[in-house]
């Protein structure tokens, strides 16, 4: 497919309710060439999606919140609807962002599913290994790197039909947040992509999720076990298949 044939849509995820966030996403500098939507945020667990908070508490370590489920419902249903879509690819942003959008037109301009690249995010909130894959990635100085373990956050990324029909694949049971599952490229298979530095960055505002799942959790006794066994298995499987193959080198 030719550079500027390819057929990207961007969305925007947003809380129905939220006017104000709206507002300032709205008034953020967008070129008034630049076509995308607002996504409703899903306020509760898709119907497609299982959530067992016993097995979450095993996995994650505590339940998840409604936020939680909320967050990985609505790009979970993004991801269904891009498979049956006239895009080639999605752009998913969060209303929380600036962006800079001369470089984002850059990059939706490209054929990423013919190029291998099914997953590529624009900004995380964790430092984790990474090795450079490009430099000189649609701009000078910009390199597109390959990330191993948790680095965190749906604020943007870009997302071809391909990665939507894997990410689905190990999406149905719900066990950890949605960041969480994505990042977790040693299982599902998907490589971990991003550009640095940052097109992205994410505005000091309150989380819509909230701020309770950083409350400290007890597991209960009757879990501990399984708890213990979960994260243990999950830790080694993470050193065999991924870390390993990575060093710093930003």
């Amino acid at each position: 497919m030719a550079r500027g044939s390819v057929r990207t849509k961007i969305f925007v995820v947003s809380m129905r309710n939220a006017a104000e966030r709206r507002r300032i996403f709205i008034d953020s500098a967008i070129p008034d060439a630049t076509s995308w939507k607002f996504f409703d945020a899903h306020e509760m667990l898709h119907p497609d999606l299982h959530y067992n908070q016993d097995l979450a508490i095993v996995t994650k370590g505590r339940p998840l919140t409604d936020g939680e489920l909320g967050c990985y419902s609505s790009h979970y249903a993004l991801w269904k609807q891009l498979i049956d879509d006239d895009a080639d690819q999605y752009l998913i942003l969060e209303d929380d962002i600036l962006a800079d959008w001369s470089f984002i037109r850059q990059l939706i301009a490209e054929d990423h599913a013919e190029a291998g690249r099914d997953y590529i995010r624009l900004y995380y909130k964790k430092p984790a290994p990474a090795r450079i894959l490009q430099k000189d990635f649609i701009c000078r100085a910009t390199r597109l790197i390959e990330i191993s373990g948790y680095c965190f956050g749906t604020q943007a990324y870009l997302l071809t039909r391909n990665g939507a029909k894997r990410f689905l694949a190990h999406a149905g049971d719900v066990t950890r947040p949605i960041d969480d599952q994505m990042d977790r490229s040693w299982i599902h298979g998907i490589p971990n992509l991003a550009v640095f530095p940052f097109p992205v960055l994410e505005r000091s505002v309150p989380s819509a999720i909230g701020t309770s799942r950083f409350k400290s959790y007890e597991v209960p006794q009757r879990l501990k076990l399984k708890r213990f066994v979960s994260r243990n298995r999950q830790r080694a499987g993470y050193q065999l298949l991924g870390r390993r193959r990575f060093r710093f080198q930003l």
